[in-house]
């Protein structure tokens, strides 16, 4: 059986091809490398026993003629010529991309091959009995591959680019780097061998040819000068050979800002003005030392360094960390000081010690401020004022003299008066000219022991210039209220009372409020000293006991006793009081809890003073209506 491969139009390039051609087909035809060492390349070529041989073909990409591309031809020794043999074509493209002639064995490529598209294509071939479709060979496979040509220019796919480089960088410094690709066959001639090069931006930049990195090519380049730039870069294939295809891409530089330049304030003298009545932390002023840099180069603190006024101001920067803030740090007086000077430095807070030597970074400014005069209200001699009165202090009674004046140079006369908000019982008076304050009332410290009253001073020639002071009035105690027994003034005895027992513990209230505290003595009434049921023992710590002076007590025999107490306190004028305590007999049980009592009455003695007398009777009468 004879063998046979047609190449058609593409066999003149067969031969040089063949080495290409041996690196290129895949294991599974060349078998691993331990086989080609022992065999050798010639063993590629070597027959296979069948009726026709497959190989591979090779077509350039980018046909463009109006036939269909011949690629070869398959052809079988046991082809008579006759059209019985049918030859069928299958695989990659088969019947699209690539045709056959079933009789000839002729194939055609019928699209357009673009090898970066796909590089090569697997075909399997057979001949077969075209009356009874048997095949007469077995199906060998063959490759068909696209041959590179120069169709693609470089291209750079992230373009255009923004890049940055710091100004005043030195020649040489990389600014970025480009790349270019080329999607022809990298292994294949020079189509995708690509050279850079600088068309825009000379003399300011330029690129490595083989690395695509743009570099700085000017010294001092000054951002303050000129801060953008645009840069045109070409990267050409073929080796940048003539004849190669090109691609270009724009970047954008921009110079970034270094602290080169000092800041200037722009005024040697600021003049600048506050009214007196602003509050501390009032704003005065703002100035700016100005600098040509930008971002934190250009960020600036300032302070007072000298000046009469650097206890009186403060300054500070504002939130753009650029500008000085003057504001009020302590109150102002135009009658005092109308004016102040301050001597203030700006400094930068970011220095790049590469520059140094461009310095001093900072620059010193005066400020006159002047203080502007301001109708102010009268001003009191002091904040508030505290007096203190007994109160039994006659109608008239001078409490104190208050005292306010024209602060302004105008020194205006001042009228007083009394808030009526804050005395509306009227218990003082004010002179309206001398501000003398005295009482029109009684006082009573029982009923009101403090008084917080607002006076008011006010300028003649201008009434809405009013100020207000307090003063406090204490008022202070004077004894004039009689102690009193406290409780319920009733108590009883039990009929099965001993002599001596205590039945009941009394004690007195004072509304006065003595300095040293108070003292009660306490003892029974003249009249009833010699009381024969009960007598009273004053216990030294403002209590007193009463207790009985016999036993055998029975309600058929009386039923209630009225004891009249005398108390007494211990301050001058002394203040005394006579209280009469209710004591009823009881029945009593083993352990002296009340079980019966009988409110009958009972009349003491004949010898009882009228009073002592009333007093019963009224108790008789209040018991008979309670029963």
């Amino acid at each position: 059986m004879r063998d046979q491969l047609h190449l058609g139009v593409v066999a003149r390039t067969l031969l040089p091809l063949v080495l290409c051609t041996l690196t290129l087909l895949p294991h599974s035809i060349l078998g691993n490398p331990s086989e080609r060492d022992n065999v050798g390349s010639t063993a590629l070529l070597q027959r296979v026993k069948r009726g026709w041989v497959w190989n591979q073909f090779f077509v350039l990409e980018e046909y463009t003629g109006l036939e269909p591309l011949y690629i070869g031809k398959l052809h079988s020794d046991m082809d008579k010529g006759d059209g019985s043999i049918k030859y069928i074509l299958s695989g990659e493209g088969a019947g699209t991309t690539f045709t056959i002639d079933d009789s000839t064995g002729d194939i055609h490529a019928i699209q357009r091959l673009d090898r970066e598209v796909k590089s090569q294509y697997a075909l399997r071939a057979q001949a077969r009995n075209r009356l009874t479709d048997r095949p007469l060979e077995p199906e060998s496979e063959f490759i068909v591959k696209i041959q590179d040509i120069n169709d693609n220019e470089p291209k750079f796919l992230d373009g255009p680019y923004v890049a940055s480089v710091p100004e005043m960088s030195n020649i040489g410094t990389s600014v970025i780097q480009l790349t270019a690709t080329d999607a022809d066959d990298p292994t294949y001639g020079n189509s995708a061998r690509v050279v850079y090069s600088i068309l825009e931006g000379q003399p300011y930049f330029s690129v490595d040819a083989k690395t695509g990195v743009v570099r700085v090519s000017l010294a001092d380049m000054d951002r303050e000068t000129r801060e953008n730039y645009t840069v045109v870069i070409q990267a050409k294939d073929m080796g940048g050979q003539l004849g190669g295809l090109a691609g270009t891409t724009t970047v954008n530089i921009t110079l970034s800002d270094v602290n080169d330049n000092p800041p200037m304030f722009d005024q040697r003298l600021y003049q600048m003005s506050i009214p007196e009545s602003a509050p501390v932390g009032s704003v005065v002023g703002r100035i700016w030392a100005k600098d040509r840099d930008i971002g934190v180069s250009a960020e600036m603190k300032y302070s007072i360094i000298d000046g009469d006024g650097r206890d009186t101001f403060d300054i500070s920067t504002d939130p753009t960390n650029l500008f000085g803030i003057i504001t009020v740090k302590k109150p102002l007086n135009f009658e005092v000081k109308p004016s102040y000077t301050l001597k203030i430095e700006g400094a930068n807070t970011h220095l790049d010690p590469a520059y140094r030597h461009r310095g001093p970074f900072k620059d010193v400014t005066i400020v006159h401020v002047s203080v502007e005069d301001v109708d102010e209200p009268p001003l009191f001699d002091l904040h508030a004022y505290y007096v203190e009165l007994p109160e039994d202090a006659d109608i008239g009674t001078l409490l104190k003299t208050v005292s306010a004046r024209d602060p302004d140079a105008a020194n205006n006369t001042v009228r007083y008066s009394i808030e009526r908000s804050t005395d509306p019982d009227k218990y003082f008076y004010i002179e309206i000219t001398s501000g003398s304050l005295m009482t029109v009332r009684s006082l009573d410290r029982e009923e009101v022991s403090w008084h917080n009253i607002t006076v008011l001073a006010m300028e003649m020639n201008n009434p809405t210039q009013i100020a207000s002071v307090s003063v406090n009035v204490k008022i202070l105690d004077v004894n004039d209220n009689p102690p009193l027994l406290t409780h319920y003034l009733e108590a009883y005895v039990c009929e099965n009372a001993k002599a001596g027992q205590l039945i009941q513990t009394v004690t007195a209230v004072d509304p006065d409020e003595p300095l040293s505290g108070h003292h009660f003595y306490y003892s029974l009434a003249p009249e009833a000293a010699n009381n024969p049921n009960f007598t009273l023992r004053d216990n030294q710590d403002n209590t007193a006991w009463i207790l009985t002076r016999r036993f055998g007590w029975s309600q058929q025999d009386q039923t209630v006793f009225y004891l009249p107490i005398f108390v007494s306190d211990s301050e001058q004028p002394v203040q005394t009081s006579t209280s009469t305590l209710t004591i009823r007999v009881c029945s009593c049980d083993q352990e002296g809890n009340v079980m019966s009592c009988n409110a009958e009455a009972y009349s003491l003695p004949t010898s009882l003073s009228r009073g002592a007398l009333i007093a019963i009777l009224a108790c008789i009468f209040v018991l008979l209506g309670e029963s």
